[in-house]
Order: structure tokens, then C-alpha cells, then sequence
């Protein structure tokens, strides 16, 4: 992917209104503010428009056009951010008139999104949506080379520009066949990994949520309470930053804090409004991690005045993925930056609980709802593990809350509250040991 230099990059921002209230809009521009910013671009002005439909030429109209290429002319914009998704004809057709190159809202994500991807897999996914997002707007963008006319369909009258369009297009249609092939090993292997975590008993826990809502901050926080701040600490840490998709890798930890039963936690990629389908599509091997959760934490900022609606629009994506039926607590961070008055006390079993990642509140409220889920589905078991079965007893101690243990004849009596499929799983082995 083609590579942009790091210093900030003057933009003119353009709105369009359809439907929207003042609202809506101010806050949907304000949105695409803070994505210029995580994409270090410099705001230097902004166009809005009212239509009742997009216009079909440039999107904004030719008049608002001409207006946006004398802006373009005084602040010396090198982007037009549009806020919307345009077809390649509006994006071709308002790049002509203004003289710039023009991004739409997809446009802009994907770029941030190939800034801060960091693994193997996050770069792969990132490629092939960009290449995916591209396809269609080739054309045109080979104008300069000459066409010619006249002539029948074969490729032998076709213009210079034409002829290297389609072979973009099939090196294009190659690099995403082999992306895809790519992707599909690194899902294997994650499988495998998967496996080898779940072979541990633990409880897997996911982190989903709006960007920025403070998922990483929350797992940061958490990993400092597995023990006091020591250079293995800080190696799991992940990075977190007030700005959106700060964090696009899927990050999994252990967090084992004294007194309470160790789990696995995930960090996911944020969610946000209109997110392009091709993020989606792309990203959907990343995000199965979530499927395979036992609890979803919905963490929201708790301070945003939005944060209602980036719940909908969280649980409209998790729909999309297909999680329905995994245990969700929705956790509302940046507690301390509400007013006192607007955050609720935390009442055990009502499925919400508000926190603060940086003052601690109600950080303790957080795990004991945590182990109320863990525990809900338990079994208590009263067997007598033979000595010769030492994995046994090694994985009711790992992973049940033992109340007995007496040394027997016959082998150790174990009474334990403990997880149904260990449960169902420690029953059949005794069994089968007594055939």
C-alpha cells in the first residue's frame, strides 16, 4: 500500500446533510474530526451542504463545488474529507472540479486502519479491504496514458489507460486470491491456538465496544491488578490512547488476580458508526474471538452524551457477527468524568456496572460480577479421584473452588463447585476408571 509521510496534511472537511438533526450532524462532523486527527491530518476548514439526495454528479452540487475549490485555493488543502460514502463517479467527478484528491468516510478509516496495524494478520486484513475498496475506482485514474476510439470489443482497440485499468484490475483480483489464502492460514493456526488455550479451563472473556470507549484501558488496568508494576507487567500491556482505533490488533492475556480465579481476556477492535463492510468482512476472523467468549464486556464511555447510541450501534455489529447467546455485562467506563449525580450505584446481578480504569471505581464491582457469571452454570461434584489419576485432581485444582479434600483408601475425596463441562468431564473419567 502506497506509504504517506508522517507530518500533518492540510484538510477541508465536507458535510452533507440529508435527514440528520443539527445534532446528528454536528456530532457525526465532530466524529470525522477526531478521525482526521487519528489519521494526523490538520483540519483547516469545513464546507457543509443541504440537498434532499445526494447530488449524482459530485455529491454536493456544482455550485457547492465551486465553493469547496475556492476554499481549496485560500487554505491550501491537500485532502477533501468528505463525511459520507461515494460512489467512484462523485469522488472522479468532485476531484475534477476542486483539483485535490478526495476521501470519503470509508476512504479515511481504511487509511487509519493501514497506519496503525501492527501484526501479520492485522496488515493482510487491512490490504484487502483497501484493495477490495479500490476496484471499482480505477477507473479514471489512468486518463493521462490516452484513449482510443472506435473499434470493436477486443482489448487490441482499447486506449493505453483502458489496458493498464484491466491489468490492475487482475493484479488486483490475484493480490486479494492470495490475501484470502493467507488469512485463511493464519485462521487455522488461531484455532489451533484456541485449543490449546481451552485445553487450560479457563474462562474466556472479550472486550468489545465503541472505539475508544477505554477497552485497552480496562485491560491495563486489570493486568496492573495481577500484581504490583514489574517489567513483565508492562510487556503484556497493550497500547491505549485517546483516539480513536488507537489499538486494531486482537490482543489476549491472562489475568490471574490474588484471591480470584484466574481468566482469559481479549482486546477486539473498536466499533464505530457506518463501519465500512469490507472492515468487516475483512476483519471477521479477527473478531471470532468473541464467538468463542463465555462473557462479552460491552464497555461504553460513560461520559459521551452518545453512548446509548454507539450501544445500539455495537450490538447491531455483534448481530452481524452472529453472538447471540453469550452472557454480556455492559460495563460503562469514565465513570469519573460524569457528574456524580448521573452515575448509578452498582447493584450486583443487574447486568451493568459503572468504572473508572483510572481511579479504580468500581473495579471491584467489575470482578464480582465476573465471578457471579462464571459461577452461575456451576456444578457441585463429591468424587473420589484414585491416585492414578493425578490429571484429574491436577485440573479440578486448577480450575474449581474445592471446599474438601480428604486422602482415602480407594484415592482423594474432592468436594468442588466447579463448571459443568468440567463437572460432566470428571464424572465420565471416574466412570470409565471404575469399568
Amino acid at each position: 500500500m502506497k506509504e504517506y509521510i508522517e507530518e500533518l496534511t492540510p484538510v477541508v472537511m465536507v458535510g452533507l446533510r440529508i435527514s440528520e438533526s443539527d445534532e446528528e450532524f454536528d456530532h457525526s462532523m465532530e466524529e470525522l474530526r477526531s478521525l482526521c486527527e487519528a489519521c494526523e491530518l490538520e483540519v483547516v476548514n469545513e464546507v457543509t451542504q443541504t440537498l434532499l439526495h445526494p447530488d449524482n454528479a459530485t455529491w454536493i452540487g456544482s455550485g457547492k463545488a465551486e465553493e469547496l475549490k475556492l476554499m481549496v485555493e485560500m487554505t491550501g488543502a491537500e485532502i477533501a474529507v468528505c463525511l459520507g460514502n461515494l460512489s467512484p463517479a462523485q469522488m472522479k467527478n468532485l476531484q475534477k472540479v476542486i483539483g485535490i484528491a478526495v476521501w470519503d468516510r470509508t476512504n479515511l478509516i481504511l487509511e487509519i486502519f493501514s497506519r496503525r496495524a501492527k501484526t501479520r494478520e492485522a496488515r493482510l486484513q487491512v490490504e484487502s479491504a483497501y484493495l477490495q475498496f479500490m476496484m471499482p475506482r480505477l477507473t479514471g485514474m489512468w486518463q493521462h496514458l490516452g484513449r482510443q476510439s472506435g473499434g470493436g470489443g477486443s482489448r487490441a482497440n482499447k486506449g493505453v489507460g483502458e489496458k493498464q485499468i484491466e491489468l490492475d484490475r487482475r493484479q488486483i483480483s490475484h493480490r486479494i486470491s492470495e490475501l484470502r489464502k493467507e488469512l485463511e492460514q493464519i485462521d487455522k493456526t488461531r484455532d489451533v491456538q484456541r485449543r490449546g488455550r481451552s485445553r487450560d479451563g479457563l474462562f474466556n472473556v472479550s472486550l468489545v465496544g465503541y472505539t475508544n470507549a477505554g477497552k485497552s484501558s480496562l485491560m491495563n488496568a486489570l493486568l496492573e491488578m495481577s500484581g504490583p508494576e514489574t517489567e513483565k507487567i508492562s510487556e503484556k500491556k497493550v497500547f491505549e490512547e485517546n483516539m480513536l482505533f488507537a489499538t486494531l490488533d486482537t490482543s489476549i492475556r491472562k489475568i490471574d488476580i490474588p484471591g480470584r480465579k484466574p481468566f482469559l481476556l481479549s482486546d477486539t477492535v473498536g466499533f464505530i458508526e457506518n463501519i465500512p463492510h469490507d472492515l468487516i468482512k475483512a476483519f471477521r476472523s479477527t473478531l471470532s474471538e468473541v464467538k468463542f467468549a463465555d462473557v462479552m464486556l460491552i464497555v461504553m464511555d460513560a461520559s459521551d452524551p452518545h453512548h446509548r447510541m454507539h450501544k445500539k450501534i455495537t450490538e447491531d455489529t455483534l448481530k452481524d457477527l452472529d453472538v447471540d447467546g453469550i452472557p454480556r455485562l455492559y460495563v460503562y467506563n469514565k465513570a469519573d468524568l460524569c457528574d456524580k449525580e448521573c452515575v448509578p450505584a452498582n447493584v450486583p446481578g443487574s447486568g451493568s456496572v459503572y468504572i473508572s480504569t483510572k481511579t479504580g471505581y468500581g473495579m471491584e464491582d467489575l470482578l464480582n460480577e465476573l465471578k457471579r457469571i462464571f459461577t452461575e452454570d456451576n456444578r457441585e461434584i463429591d468424587v473420589v479421584v484414585p491416585y492414578s489419576k493425578g490429571d484429574i485432581l491436577n485440573r479440578i485444582h486448577n480450575e474449581a473452588e474445592v471446599f474438601l479434600e480428604k486422602y482415602e483408601e480407594n484415592g482423594v475425596r474432592i468436594k468442588a463447585s466447579c463448571r459443568k463441562a468440567l463437572a460432566e468431564y470428571v464424572n465420565k473419567r471416574i466412570t470409565e476408571t471404575a469399568v
